[in-house]
């Protein structure tokens, strides 16, 4: 049962609610990826290491993936409104903290602060657009949902380029003070309170144990590669603590009276499918966002700013695409709609497997553009499919584990991703090397000229290690298209939204 304390009021208010929770949403989704490209003059400014610094990201999306579950349980006890007003303001001022921070550790500490208060603004936005707007509607309502969710990340690279070469890394959080102030507003003036009459208990072994195995898998993954995996105790650790803590988390969701997840969503196969490939996804979008600024200013030489330059048109990509959704929704089959945009993604990473040193940005921008429209035409549709089964009353709590699964999948894509490419730069390097024999004509030619001086020497060297790291990206980018085909049987499995006998969506009844 729930408490609306004015059902009416908000949907007269629709418009205004509508931007202030969708700003609120591009603040959260814009800082997943907006220190991409300033990573290298952050990790200059506050000394860190090339291992140390993807912490700055990792750390952001391990915290809200941890405390995003918690959505629910917070929205029905103290209110929707309540927890969107102490996410707004908490959001903003650990934005100004990272923005002043000297340090490695005060730049974490305050990510994952970042990471803690907007964990909730995500899946709150979806849930509020959702109960605002009729069932008829709700696939324009995601529409616009979906371009605040992805629209934040893709354009992070392209103006967090232009506010590090124009003003300062530091700007890259403080952008956040202007946009989280009028969310704030709009919020506290238009969005009514709404929390449920009964109040739920709360899982604790439940949460702590799913915390810790996210930890405990997360910290594998990232210090997996400096610590040569397996063969150190602290990754066998953190893989034990992962496991342990999984297992418990298991069995209390199976045996508690009242689980942290509720098992009316588990037992949900079409939402569960929809989780699954959204963890997919966030593997295959968020490990190219965090992939291609680097590549194009350690390999290509491309200045921060037309590093931005170059990463727009996947943006543009994802504005064509999703108000085309929006229309195509209601006109065509959604199923459809999701299999073309899986298909636009696996031609945009083909040709990224084609990248090599010597191209210009054409090929960057066209494949970058395909990722946008492939993109924006994933993500409503998974939407909309995902709660075509789900209770009106599970929306909040559902919305909080779809994003909490495509987090999982964004953290893990991330670290797995940069993993494979540190060892990739080894293997190819190695490789690479064998071919620099006495017995090797190209090499003899060269040879001299090679090995005239040390700084010759090490001119060569750094050659070799250009094209093997430029080798090491396709090897990702292959790896990502791989896994783009095995996700396709995965929308056999899904069911839409059935349609009544005037024309209007309705929600398919649960099992």
């Amino acid at each position: 049962m729930t408490r609306d304390g004015n059902g009416k009021g908000d949907a007269a208010n629709r418009i205004p609610i509508t931007i202030a929770v969708m700003l609120a949403t591009i603040m959260n989704s814009l800082d997943t990826t907006i220190a991409n490209v300033a990573l290298p003059h952050i990790q200059g400014s506050v000394s860190a290491s090339a291992e140390q610094i993807t912490w700055v990201l990792t750390s952001y999306i391990v915290a809200a993936t941890i405390m995003t579950p918690l959505t629910g349980f917070f929205a029905d006890r103290v209110g929707r409104k309540m927890v969107f007003l102490v996410s707004i303001a908490g959001f903003t001022v650990a934005s100004m903290l990272c923005g002043v921070a000297g340090s490695l550790v005060e730049i974490v500490l305050f990510r994952l602060l970042q990471g803690l208060f907007g964990a909730a603004l995500i899946p709150l936005s979806q849930a509020v657009l959702l109960d605002i707007n009729p069932p008829e509607r709700h696939g324009q309502a995601m529409a616009i949902w979906g371009a605040g969710a992805v629209l934040g990340p893709i354009l992070g690279p392209a103006l967090g380029g232009w506010l590090t070469d124009n003003l300062d890394w530091r700007w890259v959080f403080f952008i956040n003070l202007p946009i989280g102030v009028l969310a704030f507003g709009g919020v506290f003036l238009f969005l009514s309170e709404k929390k449920s009459t009964e109040k739920k208990r709360f899982d604790v072994l439940g949460f702590a144990s799913l915390a810790l195995a996210i930890g405990g898998f997360q910290m594998m993954l990232d210090r997996g590669p400096s610590q040569d995996w397996f063969a150190s105790t602290e990754i066998w650790t953190y893989l034990i603590v992962g496991i342990i803590a999984l297992w418990i988390f298991g069995v209390q969701l199976a045996t508690a009276a009242k689980p942290f997840v509720d098992r009316a969503l588990l037992a949900d196969t079409n939402f569960v499918t929809c989780c699954l490939f959204g963890f997919f996804i966030g593997i295959l979008l968020y490990s190219v966002l965090a992939l291609l600024p680097p590549m194009m200013q350690n390999l290509m030489g491309y200045p921060v700013a037309f590093t931005g330059l170059v990463s727009m048109p996947r943006g543009v990509g994802s504005f064509i695409a999703m108000f085309a959704v929006g229309q195509l929704i209601g006109r065509m089959s959604i199923k459809l709609i999701l299999l073309i945009g899986l298909s636009v993604s696996a031609v945009s990473l083909w040709m990224m497997t084609q990248f090599t040193l010597g191209m210009d940005t054409h090929l960057i921008i066209v494949s970058g553009f395909l990722s946008g429209v492939g993109t924006g035409l994933i993500f409503v549709p998974l939407s909309t499919i995902a709660f075509a089964t789900v209770k009106p009353q599970h929306r909040a709590e559902g919305a909080g584990l779809f994003t909490l699964i495509r987090n999982i999948g964004s953290a893990a894509g991330i670290s797995i991703m940069q993993a494979r490419f540190v060892s990739g730069i080894e293997t190819h390097h190695a490789k690479l090397v064998e071919h620099a024999r006495p017995d090797n004509p190209l090499f003899q030619a060269y040879a001299p000229l090679v090995f005239q001086t040390q700084d010759a020497i090490a001119r060569f060297n750094g050659l070799i290690t250009r094209q093997a790291s430029m080798l090491s990206y396709i090897d990702d980018f292959q790896l990502m298209l791989g896994i783009t085909i095995l996700c396709a049987p995965l929308i056999l499995l899904m069911r839409t939204p059935k349609k009544s006998p005037g024309g209007e969506t309705v929600h398919v009844a649960e099992h």
